[in-house]
């Protein structure tokens, strides 16, 4: 359990930093070049890491559904959104809603047992959190206009 929370937390830290590297790109070089550059730069480590870790184990994938190849065609979905997300409404806000969009997903599809996930039902605690968490959202976004209207009128 400890090395699973490692990893979590390892990448939630990259997934931000990504994320910032990502905006940094796109304010020189655009959002479609920005999402061409870092898939690109991800199928060069993934291809690399994977012919060290695996071999030529790599290139014989074990059964698996059709459509669960069409994965990749979403982190394009997924690029694309965060740097624009960022652009419009900066870091913190944008990563704060992604995240409680994830876990609400994947609170939703862990109880439907979406795609092959065991079937796991939603209890009231977990839905409280994902509300407390949308609900720190909503007071972080509104705190914010609170603040910057508060320093506008004391100019």
């Amino acid at each position: 359990m400890v090395v699973g929370l490692f990893f979590a937390l390892l990448a939630g830290l990259l997934v931000s930093l990504q994320n910032i590297f990502n905006r940094k790109v796109s304010e020189q070089a655009g959002t479609w070049s920005t999402t061409t550059l870092v898939l690109r730069m991800g199928f060069l480590s993934s291809l690399t890491m994977g012919l060290i870790f695996e071999g030529s184990q790599l290139f014989s994938p074990q059964t698996m559904q059709p459509w669960y190849w069409f994965s990749g065609m979403i982190g394009v979905g997924v690029v694309f959104c965060l740097v624009q997300g960022m652009r419009l409404l900066g870091p913190t806000y944008a990563i704060s809603i992604v995240l409680t969009a994830q876990l609400g997903f994947a609170l939703w599809s862990d109880s439907i047992g979406w795609l092959g996930l065991i079937q796991v039902p939603i209890t009231f605690t977990q839905l409280f959190g994902v509300l407390v968490i949308v609900g720190g959202v909503i007071v972080f976004k509104l705190g914010g206009e609170w603040q910057q209207k508060r320093s506008m009128s004391k100019m």
